[in-house]
């Protein structure tokens, strides 16, 4: 917007310089005028990448109008993708590349669409009140259609990249961007001249938010899908391009029933008495996903890494939109410590929870009011059970009386312990406890803590994973979730060593990334293993 601009006052200012125009062209001068005001503009405003990657474009089409070439625009637009992506190769993993080259793309596949409103505007009136009117509203209909174009045509790669889409985005673009465009921008560039002119940009701005925010705030502003499967995402991106393409409507009508694998993905779900278990890679702490046929469980919500970034909006809750769930039937939140529960504010302000079961003391500012209604809380307690769609799930720690004890305890001797059976397999959460909590657990009943999968105590801490803890447990498989390169020492290799000279096989984190046990009793693979990056470091087999 900004070349376009500053072409313009360029391609005025050289049309009245006859020497100028005669050494070169006015059109000229005014792309390479537009360009240079854009690069200044790019790096004034901090040289962020996706004013690089608008750059790299700008200079690739401006180059090739000045020599004279007239490529497809198709071509010109894989030509401005090359150079991209030869300045920053990481931009192809950027959902901002994507979503840029698409809306360029799909208007320039509608621009015959586009010349039919030109062509009513050239037949229009020249002069008189007609005049006006016919340009105005033609103007007027040539940018709803291209917010229509943008809008429906950006739709399925919005859902693809983030499983959701702004279903009043059509109305608030609308709004923002004539008000931005005409308005807000020339008054924040002009306030460097005339200060004053920022003040009423500032009102401005403030208004548009207020807009905005009561947009955002309407019910169902924002629909979302679960992840759909490879095949629905590519159905879904033909559907984009039928729909925009300028072909008769019946072959457009067709777009529809392309895209609705995508808008309606199918969501596998375990069996009645079955479950699934992912445990995800949060860094430094513990977050496991729990899924029988009609329920989630949530136990922990990972750590705080800083003050407006935590696990649970980074981590959790995008997993669980993908997972297409829409409200969480239990959060278990094992004690205090941060790294369990540095992401449940966002999990309680994002989802409806209908219950907190937690160790938390009275006063915890967990337990107080957020955004939605609050859920119902709980302590856990040995002896608590409940079972949804035939799965069976058991508090096995902390004793009721844990939490009379006169000398306050350590969060981590108060871990809630869950044991999750189903199906003829079984998993046990523990969160944080110590030597004394796994010898108390074993002497009240070691038959109770068999389990096939064991969430390792304290992520590996030479506090925990006691010998006759783990005879008692017997589990095929322990998941350590922890930090690379913890600064903790997480796994312990001495611990480690008591697992091997078990056979049980570890899963860790930092290696394997999230880590799920399907509804068959198979476990895996990594996350890092079926989707592994060329950064990744491989380890040799066992290696956490």
């Amino acid at each position: 917007m900004f070349a376009w601009l500053a072409g313009l006052g360029v391609a005025a200012a050289w049309r009245r310089l006859p020497r100028a125009m005669l050494w070169l062209p006015a059109p000229q001068a005014a792309r390479w005028g537009g360009l240079a005001a854009a690069l200044a503009y790019a790096v004034f405003s901090g040289w962020g990448v996706p004013s690089q990657r608008t750059v790299w474009m700008l200079v690739t089409v401006t180059l090739l109008q000045s020599f004279g070439l007239r490529w497809p625009w198709l071509l010109v637009l894989l030509a401005a993708a090359v150079v991209v992506s030869a300045f920053d190769p990481w931009a192809l993993l950027q959902a901002g590349f994507w979503l840029s080259f698409m809306a360029v793309g799909l208007l320039m596949a509608s621009a015959p669409l586009a010349a039919r409103s030109a062509g009513a505007v050239a037949a229009a009136p020249a002069a008189g009140w007609r005049g006006w009117v016919t340009r105005f509203g033609a103007t007027l209909h040539g940018g709803v259609r291209t917010q229509v174009v943008a809008t429906l045509g950006l739709t399925p790669l919005t859902l693809i990249f983030f499983q959701q889409v702004s279903v009043v985005g059509f109305a608030a673009n609308l709004l923002a961007i004539p008000l931005v465009t005409l308005l807000i921008t020339p008054l924040a560039l002009l306030g460097a001249v005339a200060s004053p002119l920022w003040t009423l940009g500032a009102w401005c701005t403030q208004a548009l938010v207020a807009a905005l925010g009561f947009l955002a705030s309407m019910p169902g502003a924002v629909w979302r899908v679960p992840a759909a499967p490879l095949w629905a995402q590519l159905a879904g991106l033909a559907a984009a391009a039928l729909l925009i393409a300028p072909l008769p409507w019946r072959l457009r009508a067709l777009a529809p029933l392309l895209a609705l694998p995508l808008l309606l993905p199918p969501r596998p779900l375990p069996a009645h008495g079955q479950f699934d278990l992912l445990a995800l890679d949060v860094g430094q702490g513990t977050s496991v996903v729990v899924r029988t046929r009609a329920h989630v469980l949530v136990y922990d919500a990972g750590p705080r890494y800083a003050r407006a970034s935590d696990a649970g909006q980074r981590i959790v809750l995008p997993v669980l939109r993908a997972l297409g769930t829409e409200r969480i039937d239990r959060l278990v939140l094992s004690h205090r410590d941060s790294d369990h529960v540095g992401g449940a504010r966002a999990l309680l302000d994002a989802l409806p929870v209908d219950e907190l079961a937690s160790s938390l003391e009275a006063g915890h500012p967990l337990l107080g009011p957020g955004r939605l209604p609050p859920p119902r809380m709980t302590r856990c307690a040995r002896g608590q059970t409940w079972s949804w769609d035939g799965v069976r799930f058991d508090v096995l720690w902390p004793r009721a009386a844990d939490y009379d004890r006169v000398a306050t305890p350590k969060p981590n001797a108060l871990s809630c312990v869950v044991r999750v059976s189903g199906g003829g397999r079984s998993a046990l959460l523990v969160g944080d406890i110590e030597r004394e909590q796994e010898g108390a657990l074993v002497a009240a009943g070691a038959r109770g803590l068999r389990s096939d999968v064991l969430m390792a105590p304290h992520h590996g801490s030479r506090t925990s994973s006691t010998d006759a803890f783990l005879d008692a447990v017997g589990p095929a498989t322990a998941v350590f979730q922890a930090g690379y390169r913890s600064r903790f020492g997480h796994p312990a290799p001495d611990v480690l060593e008591r697992y091997r000279a078990r056979g049980i096989a570890i899963v860790a984190s930092p290696s394997c990334g999230a880590w799920s046990w399907s509804r068959d009793g198979t476990g895996g693979p990594c996350q890092r293993d079926a989707a592994r990056r060329y950064w990744h470091h491989r380890t040799a087999p066992g290696d956490p």
